[in-house]
């Protein structure tokens, strides 16, 4: 039920984003092409009308590491697998402010749907955060320091101008949409709680064909809400999307060697004079599933970021674990299959961060630098946009490369996007 209302809640709120005040274009409706030259063939008109305008932000510094914000549309060549494209929009976004420099002309307003309060151009900081509280995965005893922690981003990251939207994932029942009003921020902060599976809880689970179940659950609960707002901002172009990404991080195989062990103490053949014997009964079906724990998650993982790259969406990560210590003294785990643990759920986060562009801030207890540095990120950068000259369909990853004639350079932007799959075939009724 949470998971359908967050998602109802950001179709419209984001779809109010994409019609609003020309500030949103929607991929599937490009401005008209320019008429053909003469004698060309009418077929390329046909083709260039369905090819989708594919956005990409790029930040770019100098040597010292400060914003470049005097760059022209001319000085950017953009690369797709290799192939240079036709720069058609072009945004900067500096301060926080958005300068509309080179744009194709909006799509019409359509009537019906609610729109959020709009706000003077000069007044728009052309910034969306979508706040994200994977709370099935943040642990209960960090409640106060969660809390602290998105007291934190409202203080240095959310500003006066802002919009943003918050959902969760669990009890906490967060569904704000987008918005400009901080006060909703304050008074979400109040109802975050953990709710994630102490390591006890782990260890008590019933195990599957594919480990404990309710790991994978949990897991999926979170990718499929993400994954399904990151379609809904595929409709928003032009504007950087960054995706505050708050979890401990994943791990769909936790430690195996004690709840094998404590699997073996449970189901023990007796001995031959009734006391317990040192061989265990395995199933050996039962632990198959487990062997391919990782690939299993770094295939999920692999299409969160393909569907964050479709849209243009950068994920923060944050983990408000900070720096991990050991376990508490009540939960009875080996130190290094804790220390495997933490450090293979922290790699989900990184994983998500890095494949979409952004920063994962973990292993750290200084959240005010991460989040300042998101802050700089998200305010100072460029949105270059291009129809593909690819239209063929099978072709589904595709490589970006943007590059900027000035010498000493550092340009940062994804480095690639994925179209979506065909859709399944339509079986006639019989």
């Amino acid at each position: 039920m949470q998971e359908k209302l967050a998602r109802s809640a950001f179709a419209v709120a984001i779809m109010a984003i994409a019609l609003s005040g020309g500030r949103g274009v929607k991929a599937q409706n490009p401005p008209p092409a320019q008429p053909p030259a003469q004698g060309a063939a009418k077929t390329d008109q046909i083709i260039r009308s369905g090819v989708e305008l594919i956005t990409t932000d790029v930040i770019v510094r100098d040597s010292s590491g400060q914003f470049i914000a005097d760059l022209k549309k001319d000085e950017f060549e953009v690369y797709e697998d290799g192939v240079k494209q036709n720069v058609i929009s072009f945004h900067l976004t500096h301060g926080g402010r958005n300068y509309n420099i080179a744009a194709p002309p909006p799509p019409p307003m359509q009537e019906g749907i609610i729109l959020p309060p709009t706000r003077p151009t000069n007044d728009a900081a052309g910034r969306i955060f979508i706040i994200f509280v994977d709370d099935l995965h943040l642990d209960f005893r960090n409640t106060g320091r969660i809390r602290d922690l998105f007291k934190k981003v409202s203080k240095e990251l959310i500003h006066e101008g802002d919009m943003f939207g918050i959902v969760s994932t669990g009890p906490s029942s967060l569904a704000i949409d987008l918005t400009y009003d901080r006060k909703r921020l304050d008074t979400a902060i109040n109802k975050i709680s953990g709710a994630g599976l102490a390591p006890k809880e782990i260890l008590d689970q019933p195990e599957g064909a594919q480990g404990v179940a309710e790991i994978r659950y949990r897991a999926h609960v979170a990718f499929s809400t993400a994954y399904d707002i990151m379609q809904k901002l595929e409709q928003v172009h032009n504007r950087r999307k960054a995706f505050i990404y708050v979890s401990n991080g994943y791990d769909f195989n936790p430690f195996q060697q004690t709840r094998q062990k404590l699997e073996a103490e449970r189901y023990a053949r007796p001995g031959v004079n009734g006391e317990g014997s040192s061989e265990y009964d395995y199933n050996p079906f039962m632990k198959q599933g487990n062997l391919f724990a990782e690939a299993d998650l770094a295939m999920e993982l692999a299409e969160l970021t393909r569907a964050a790259n479709r849209a243009n969406a950068t994920i923060y990560t944050i983990d408000p674990r900070g720096l991990v210590g050991g376990p508490d003294l009540d939960e009875q785990i080996d130190m290094v299959e804790w220390q495997n643990y933490v450090r293979g759920s922290q790699d989900s986060l990184r994983v998500l961060a890095e494949l979409t562009g952004g920063i994962a801030v973990v292993n750290q207890n200084d959240f005010v630098k991460g989040l300042k540095r998101i802050d700089a990120e998200t305010s100072d950068y460029y949105v270059v946009g291009y129809y593909s000259n690819n239209p063929d369909p099978r072709k589904r990853r595709r490589t970006i490369e943007v590059k900027v004639n000035r010498p000493s350079v550092e340009v940062r932007h994804r480095t690639e996007y994925s179209l979506k799959p065909p859709p399944p075939p339509i079986t006639p009724p019989k």
